[in-house]
């Protein structure tokens, strides 16, 4: 490693490591589109909003199945392995740990402050910056022991949430399953309207995310997330130290579990005609079928880097992945000036099939970028804000400042 206390140059990182967060952050756009393009209630009730026939079924189906809660569940995996890197190297130097982590934390949270207010309430920045802050206590426990932790608190969202159906008002919660036409269509005008008008939905609607929203349930998946991430790592499973064998296993037993308790899912609540009954619980499905999921994506991709490492696919979801933080920010510029009325305004006038097409654009344009950026610079442009940020002084960006 450098012996400059700065931070882990291009030459020293891991290429498996990096395509995985290429591949996490390109994925999460699947899902991400339709909070995007669409009024938010379509994560919790498809059927809500929107036409869901023909193709438009099919591309929620394959999104649901293949992609939702798979890959942000990558994401927050691969920033629980950021954090055992980052802790780890800093430590092997002597470096103030907890107060670099801490700074670098809180940068997070003030960067996903200002996504989230200023362009879009989905941010995950802010829950990852908080979660980050008391996570990094479990950086010298076990391997053994962050996973048995990050597993039990999984655990309590879930079972918060089956247990509140013996209790929960039916009435109350099929008006959240099926909003009114009127709201429905106040939320496509907010969003079509200028960006000052679209803070009467986005402001309360992050605040209750960021609040409410996070105690309930973000704060413990992504919390119990990060452990297991920080176990992977430990274990070698996220730097492509492990067998072609272990890999192999790991992504056909994660994809046969996975996939049989999604589609388990997926089957319930078309066997429950969509009602609001079958809504409180068959997210639950997704929620545990996405872990041995992402657990076979990771095996894949690790499987792909280790036979073709120099391979354009490889270097180029690498090359994505190191500008992940920028990536995640661009990612909502170009969707928002799309559907947004300060742009386009395709909110709500977009099928979930034709927004595919749509992402498919937006990852051509950040794969490009990304690789014609890093050509001459070390880092993505917010990765090097951040670093700057952290360190306290000016880190160098061109590569032949190095």
């Amino acid at each position: 490693m450098s012996g400059d206390g700065g931070p882990t140059p291009p030459s020293e990182r891991v290429v498996g490591l990096d395509a995985l967060r290429g591949f996490a952050l390109l994925g999460i756009l699947v899902v991400n589109v339709r909070l995007f393009s669409m009024p938010e209630v379509v994560l919790l009730n498809p059927t809500a909003y929107g036409d869901f026939t023909g193709a438009n079924y099919w591309a929620w189906f394959a999104g649901h199945v293949l992609v939702e809660q798979k890959f942000i569940t990558l994401f927050t995996l691969l920033f629980g392995g950021g954090i055992a890197l980052f802790t780890r190297n800093r430590e092997r130097r002597g470096d103030p740990v907890l107060g670099l982590h801490l700074r670098r934390s809180g940068l997070l949270v003030a960067f996903g402050l200002l996504h989230a207010y200023l362009l879009w309430y989905g941010d995950v920045l802010v829950a990852y910056g908080v979660t980050a802050l008391w996570v990094v206590s479990a950086r010298h426990e076990t391997a053994r022991r962050q996973a048995v932790l990050g597993l039990g608190l999984l655990v309590v969202p879930s079972a918060t949430q089956v247990l509140s159906v013996l209790f929960a008002d039916l009435s109350a919660f099929a008006q959240t399953w099926q909003p009114a036409e009127a709201a429905l269509r106040t939320e496509v005008e907010t969003y079509r309207s200028g960006w000052l008008a679209q803070m009467a939905h986005r402001v309360p609607t992050a605040f209750e995310r960021q609040t409410a929203g996070y105690l309930a349930s973000t704060g413990w998946r992504v919390s119990g997330s990060m452990l297991l991430g920080m176990a992977l790592f430990e274990w070698g499973v996220l730097t492509n130290d492990r067998s072609r064998r272990f890999y192999r296993r790991l992504a056909a037993a994660g994809g046969v579990t996975g996939l049989a308790v999604v589609l388990a899912g997926v089957w319930y609540v078309e066997a429950s005609n969509w009602t609001p009954a079958a809504g409180l619980l068959w997210r639950q499905f997704n929620y545990w079928g996405s872990l041995p999921l992402a657990g076979a994506y990771v095996a894949l991709v690790m499987l792909y880097a280790q036979r073709r490492p120099d391979g354009v696919l490889t270097r180029t979801l690498a090359g994505t992945g190191r500008t992940a933080f920028s990536n995640y920010l661009l990612q909502s510029l170009l969707a928002t000036w799309i559907f947004y009325g300060h742009g386009l305004r395709l909110f709500g006038r977009v099928t979930r099939f034709e927004a595919l097409g749509i992402v498919a654009a937006i990852w051509v344009v950040q794969a490009a970028l990304s690789m014609l950026w890093l050509r001459q610079f070390r880092f993505g442009p917010m990765e090097w804000l951040w670093r700057t940020l952290t360190y306290g002084e000016r880190q160098p960006l061109r590569i032949q400042q190095e």
